[in-house]
């Protein structure tokens, strides 16, 4: 059967995305410098309000006393329904569920793995081989059908052979020598043949980063990426020469990479410092001249008197690695709260997750695991909600649809309620 067009629409819901990407970056840029006083002069300039900015507990007290009780009753209901599924969703996680909301009306929810998703595995300074481990085999497990590996060419090479040795076992479908920009670009718009990605993942420098950044919408991305960061907590019972290698050993992954040391100890803190350059210096030129940088320019060792005082400031960092070496381990796994992947004891290390102790290397940066987690098989799963419902529970659901929709002002919306009310014979 032939798919016909009976209407086809002259625009899409992205017509208007570049007119709107810059106004909302220039008021942005204003309003970080501005701050308060810049949000009331646009609120005055738009909304034309003056009053309070943060809703007083006396308002709410108002509000509540002078608000009818019918619409209270309808927000209840809508609040009770919305609440009940939400609870099973967090019961049922990562699962397909059914559940009676009341009676006849049923909710519930269906995982669906992506179509195609675009995995893009670094290649540059490094052969980047646990990259294509981590992002291939994840997708691969989530269950998508199509996996497109990209990763940079050398001259007369291509791509680095162990890096396409690496995505073939791991299951990837197409395997394309492109890097930078052109292969975000590539998977995006479903070039070389390919199906358009609906989802991109995997780590690369600031142009990749960019790249997805701007597509974000168009494409769905694993998180918006910085440089790799590490911070490790440290107390007195720590092995100063443990802790100063595993800072070198992030930091050579470029000039920009922040190493970051906790602790409650002056006299570690000090070994440490005087340590890392010398084991820097040790290094073959390449990693030496990146953990240079990155430790002159981005390295920081902050002393704390207390162990709380070194959870407060790990998790308003939020480093992609945490390290946790301490006595009391237990303590600080329970407490911590903000990190991409955590490592706990000195018998881990963030190079054993990196490259095969199982965990995934994809991680938040630049402050993200403060709300996002890295990347893992849910990244590539659709989680789908769905309802149905008896005739009879119209009665309820399509009265307070209706009664909502119009205190809302959507009277379209409303009457998608009305219809069905007369239909099955009920009134509103």
């Amino acid at each position: 059967m032939t798919i016909t067009y009976l209407k086809k629409s002259p625009k899409t819901s992205s017509t208007d995305d570049n007119k709107t990407r810059d106004i909302v970056q220039n008021l942005l840029n204003d309003l970080e410098k501005s701050k308060e006083e810049g949000c009331k002069e646009l609120t005055k300039k738009f909304d034309k309000y003056e009053g309070e900015i943060i809703v007083s507990k006396d308002k709410i007290e108002e509000i509540k006393k002078n608000l009818d009780q019918k619409t209270k009753d309808d927000i209840q209901f809508s609040y009770e329904r919305v609440r009940k599924f939400a609870e099973a969703q967090l019961k049922n996680y990562g699962n397909d569920f059914e559940v009676e909301l009341s009676d006849g009306l049923y909710a519930g929810q269906k995982l669906v793995p992506v179509n195609t998703a675009g995995c893009y595995i670094p290649g540059g300074r490094y052969a980047h081989i646990a990259s294509a481990v981590m992002s291939v085999t994840t997708a691969k497990v989530a269950g998508v059908k199509n996996v497109i590996a990209c990763s940079p060419p050398k001259a007369e090479v291509g791509a680095h052979p162990t890096i396409i040795y690496t995505a073939d076992l791991c299951g990837a479908d197409v395997i394309l020598n492109l890097g930078g920009v052109p292969a975000i670009a590539a998977m995006t718009y479903g070039l070389f043949g390919n199906a358009p990605a609906d989802i991109l993942v995997g780590p690369g420098n600031q142009f990749v980063a960019e790249a997805k950044r701007i597509l974000f919408g168009r494409v769905g991305i694993d998180l918006f990426a910085g440089p790799t960061e590490i911070g490790i907590i440290a107390d007195e019972t720590a092995d100063p020469e443990i802790v100063a290698v595993d800072l070198v050993g992030q930091a050579e992954h470029g000039y920009n990479s922040p190493c970051w040391l906790y602790t409650t100890s002056k006299e570690l803190a000090e070994k440490v410092m005087k340590r890392v350059p010398e084991l820097i210096s040790e290094l073959p030129e390449l990693p030496r001249t990146s953990a240079e940088a990155a430790w002159k320019d981005y390295g920081e060792v902050i002393l704390c008197d207390t162990d709380d005082e070194m959870v407060k400031i790990s998790d308003e960092y939020a480093p992609e690695h945490l390290e946790v070496q301490t006595k009391n381990l237990k303590w600080f796994h329970d407490r911590l709260t903000n990190y991409g992947s955590l490592f706990v004891g000195e018998e881990t290390t963030v190079a054993y997750g990196d490259k095969c102790s199982g965990t995934n290397h994809i991680l938040p940066t630049k402050g993200a695991g403060k709300y996002t987690g890295g990347l893992f098989v849910g990244k590539f799963i659709k989680t789908l909600s769905f309802q149905r419902m008896t005739k009879d529970s119209t009665k309820l659901v399509g009265a307070a649809a209706a009664r909502i929709s119009r205190y809302e002002g959507m009277e379209a919306h409303a009457r998608t309620g009305d219809v069905r009310l007369r239909k099955y014979g009920f009134s509103n």
